[in-house]
């Protein structure tokens, strides 16, 4: 793949489009975009583009495919796969200037937005209003609203809420030759032709630049409860999220730290959470809904189901800072493990009831191969991010040897019908893997995808292929 490279009269052009403040190409800047959250990996870019609204994005977009210039939409940089890396250099295309909240729709249950705004702080102006956007990612205090729709994220209350893909309507989207079209409709029911919308959502960027979003919202619940319940043995804990579910409850969140996670947590936060020497694992469990008193029936339930495990004493939180403090713990965990060394965090996903299995056999492949993994995720729906930690590991094992070892653990999530990404997407890292889950005729299509999208591969080359 070639392109070329960004010359001074390149410059002028976008001179025409953006302030001379939106176009940096300084030190600082430069290194900032040069990297995300996917562990130690650098690509610069050549320049960083600010747009403010969607004419200027097609512009860009526009002139870049005439010059066969490669662009990489970048968010807030929390992504966990390389999506926002600029491999081939080029133009970073950052979107933090479009963060306006065009519309909160009360009557209708929509809000529309620009793709820039902190997830978070949607979620605030829309609680605002009495209504509720649940996908809550566990960066959602820095990430932006569109790189979780690049990316279909999903976060702990995707159990009951669903991911990304269940809110969004409809798509504002810039091609990759500047052509500036809608997904979809502002309606909860369409079937009109092919659905568009759900093509852009989880592309990762490499077939449209998102510059509106429509999401649907739903009403906000009143009332949620919390409770921390600690297992002997970690297998156990992920037992029990079958048998919550099973049961018929379905909690808002259903969360599975293993020990060392939440030890990791503890660490990097200066929490005064204590877990005993014989606890191995914990669930987060969370419900919500507009009656509290229905709400401690059935964590009630949920609590008299946990003694057939051997579990320690459930922590239930009594007040909102009690609550704020567990999650910020499971909020930080991927933070923490990563301040403590380089690290690659897998994004598996199975089946419900094959979760301990997962976790089995994850340990068992770090035993044979000699790497330790810390596991923490959404057990509710079957996915489990397993974080390996590089520590003492030489270089060689880390860049050949491990990568094996990954395969073979992508191999067993397939063979139960899982799959290797659950919400962090393929972007870069995971490239090698995709022959496991996806056959050439597979593949073919989705290249041709792509190929009638961006003929000429400009946008956010080197990702998902």
């Amino acid at each position: 793949m070639s392109f070329n490279k960004i010359t001074p009269s390149d410059i002028d052009f976008f001179r025409e489009v953006l302030p001379a403040s939106f176009i940096l190409a300084d030190e600082e800047n430069i290194e900032r975009c040069s990297s995300d959250n996917t562990e130690d990996f650098v690509f610069p870019p050549e320049i960083i583009l600010q747009p403010a609204s969607t004419e200027e994005v097609s512009k860009i977009m526009r002139y870049c495919n005439e010059h066969n210039i490669p662009v990489t939409p970048r968010g807030a940089g929390t992504g966990l796969s390389g999506g926002a890396l600029p491999v081939h250099g080029g133009i970073c295309l950052d979107m933090r200037r479009m963060n306006k909240i065009i519309s909160i729709d009360v009557d209708n249950f929509q809000v529309i937005t620009q793709p820039g705004i902190i997830t978070e702080e949607l979620q605030n102006a829309i609680k605002e209003q009495g209504l509720f956007y649940p996908v809550d990612p566990a960066s959602k205090g820095s990430c932006f609203i569109g790189g979780n729709v690049a990316e279909n994220s999903g976060g702990p209350r995707a159990v009951k809420y669903g991911t990304v893909k269940d809110y969004v309507l409809n798509l504002e989207i810039v091609l990759p030759d500047g052509e500036v079209i809608w997904t979809g409709a502002n309606t909860l029911k369409n079937a009109t032709g092919y659905n568009l919308t759900q093509l852009i959502v989880g592309s990762e960027g490499t077939l449209a630049v998102v510059t509106q979003i429509v999401l649907k919202l739903i009403p906000y619940p009143a009332e949620n409860l919390l409770m921390l319940v600690p297992f002997e043995i970690a297998e156990d804990a992920a037992k029990a999220v079958n048998k919550i579910m099973l049961s018929g409850h379905t909690p808002s969140a259903l969360e599975f730290m293993e020990k060392d996670a939440l030890t990791c947590a503890i660490h990097y936060s200066g929490s005064n959470v204590t877990v005993p020497e014989n606890i191995q694992a914990h669930l987060l469990i969370e419900v919500d809904g507009n009656d509290k008193e229905v709400l401690f029936k059935e964590m009630e339930n949920i609590s008299f189901l946990m003694e057939d495990f051997a579990t320690g004493e459930i922590l239930f939180a009594e007040d909102s800072e009690q609550k704020n403090e567990l999650w910020r713990l499971r909020r930080v965990v991927g933070e923490a493990v990563k301040h403590s060394s380089v690290y690659k965090e897998e994004d598996t996903v199975v089946p419900r009831s094959y979760l301990p299995e997962l976790l089995h056999f994850v340990k068992k492949t770090g035993n044979k191969y000699g790497f330790k993994s810390v596991c923490y995720g959404h057990a509710g729906d079957g996915n489990l991010h397993v974080n390996i930690v590089k520590g003492d590991l030489s270089d060689e094992f880390w860049n050949e040897g491990l990568p094996v070892a990954i395969r073979e653990i992508f191999e067993y999530v397939h063979s139960v019908k899982g799959t290797i990404s659950g919400e962090h997407g393929i972007g870069y890292v995971q490239k090698p893997y995709m022959n496991i889950v996806f056959n050439e005729v597979q593949m073919n299509l989705m290249r041709q995808i792509k190929q009638i999208f961006d003929p000429k591969g400009i946008l956010n080359p080197g990702k998902i292929f």
